[in-house]
Parts: structure tokens; C-alpha cells; sequence
């Protein structure tokens, strides 16, 4: 089974980024903001998936999530543009 992170841009141009096994069903549970949705992302009207990324293990997908939160917006959004080149996992 294959895990993915990935980067959300919020109405308010705010980033999320979370890890999920099924990104399709995930980003549609954050369309629905339900209950499932992650609270942050709720509080916002509208966002686009920016981002993502395939791990081969839920493990490696928590660390990379966990390293890419650390990054700088500037480092976030180069990365999302290609810019940036990937730089080594965890």
C-alpha cells in the first residue's frame, strides 16, 4: 500500500499539508468538511491540492509530512513550483 503527502492551498493562500493512503477519498472528505476533514481546513471556503508526493510506508509519510511543515513558505512554494529539487527523505 502506498501512502501520499500533500499540500493544500487554502481560499485565505494558508498551506495544510497532511498524509493520507487514499487522496482522492481524502481530499473529498475535506470538500465535504466532514467530520473526517481536518478542522483547520474546514474553516476555510474553498482550496486546491497544490502538492503531493507518493512514500513508499505510512512511517516514511509521517516523517516527510513532518519535514515539509518545518520548511519556510518560500521553501514550500518553490518546492511546489519545481523549483526546488527534492531534497533527501528522512
Amino acid at each position: 500500500m502506498s501512502f501520499f503527502v500533500y499540500i493544500l492551498r487554502t481560499s485565505s493562500n494558508t498551506l495544510y499539508i497532511g498524509q493520507t493512503n487514499n487522496l482522492k477519498e481524502r481530499i473529498k472528505e475535506h470538500k465535504k468538511k466532514s467530520s473526517k476533514s481536518a478542522k483547520y481546513i474546514r474553516y476555510f471556503s474553498s482550496f486546491e491540492l497544490v502538492y503531493h508526493e507518493k512514500c513508499p510506508t505510512r512511517n516514511e509519510a509521517m516523517r516527510r509530512e513532518a519535514q515539509l511543515k518545518r520548511l519556510s513558505r518560500a521553501r514550500k512554494e518553490a518546492l511546489m513550483k519545481g523549483k526546488m529539487k527534492l531534497f533527501k527523505k528522512l
